[in-house]
């Protein structure tokens, strides 16, 4: 069985955007000006993620369980490849304009379905319910943990950026060399690194949103969305493989 998980492509670009914030429209604002303008637009930005993130993971799940039911067969890799990077390129270059909400209702419902198939597998083996339960709750638990540091801690969390760079680069490697060697071990390790690259874009994400570094709700969406993605996957892999 193969796991996917995903890695954005644009996550190689996060650091470039660090730096912007939201000023007010005044040409020469104040400190202050700036201050309140930023905290006011990354806290309404940050409100419409949440929902925005809550009804794509509804969505999401809801598509899962339909792939469930009709018992899905596994989709084809290069389905799944094209498929979800052609949704996520089509998610940018429609997120400024009003059919973004339609092309991400269609990423994340595909994103769903796909995990179909996957979830057969594990509700019809022995304990494998149990294991997407537990995958579940430690993706939930650590993805609510995350977004709170993210957004009350005080410290510049801009430094992830480069460590997300270096991450994907990293990740694309393994993924190459693991297409030839299919060591089991070497899946593991890419699992963990999953673990720990999503969880560092929610940190710089989350932040980036409290600051005003990200004003479109709908991309960060689709950041938080692919990294809780990534997570639930890789632990599943890796509670499915602990004995």
């Amino acid at each position: 069985m193969t796991m996917g998980c995903l890695i954005r492509k644009d996550t190689m670009e996060f650091h470039l955007k660090a730096g912007d914030i939201i000023v007010d429209r005044n040409p020469f604002p104040t400190v202050d000006q700036t201050q309140v303008v930023t905290a006011s637009e990354g806290r309404r930005v940050l409100r419409n993620t949440y929902s925005l993130l809550a009804i794509t993971l509804l969505f999401s799940a809801a598509m899962a369980w339909l792939s469930f039911a009709l018992g899905t067969r596994y989709i084809s890799p290069i389905i799944f490849i094209v498929g979800a990077y052609g949704l996520m390129f089509l998610v940018h270059a429609t997120a400024r304009t009003g059919f973004g909400l339609v092309a991400i209702l269609a990423f994340t419902g595909f994103m769903g379905y796909s995990l179909g198939p996957v979830l057969n597998m594990f509700m019809y083996a022995r304990g494998g319910s149990s294991i997407v339960l537990l995958a579940l709750s430690m993706t939930g638990v650590s993805f609510l943990g995350l977004s709170l540091v993210g957004i009350f801690t005080r410290r510049d969390l801009g430094f992830l950026g480069n460590f997300i760079t270096v991450g994907v680069f990293v990740l694309l490697a393994g993924m190459i060399i693991n297409l030839f060697v299919h060591a089991s071990a070497l899946s593991m390790v890419m699992c963990c690194g999953f673990i720990l690259l999503s969880s560092a874009v929610i940190l710089f994400r989350t932040q980036q949103i409290v600051r005003g570094g990200e004003t479109n709700y709908i991309l960060a969406t689709i950041d938080l969305y692919v990294s809780i993605y990534n997570i639930f996957v890789s632990l599943l892999q890796i509670l499915n493989n602990r004995d």
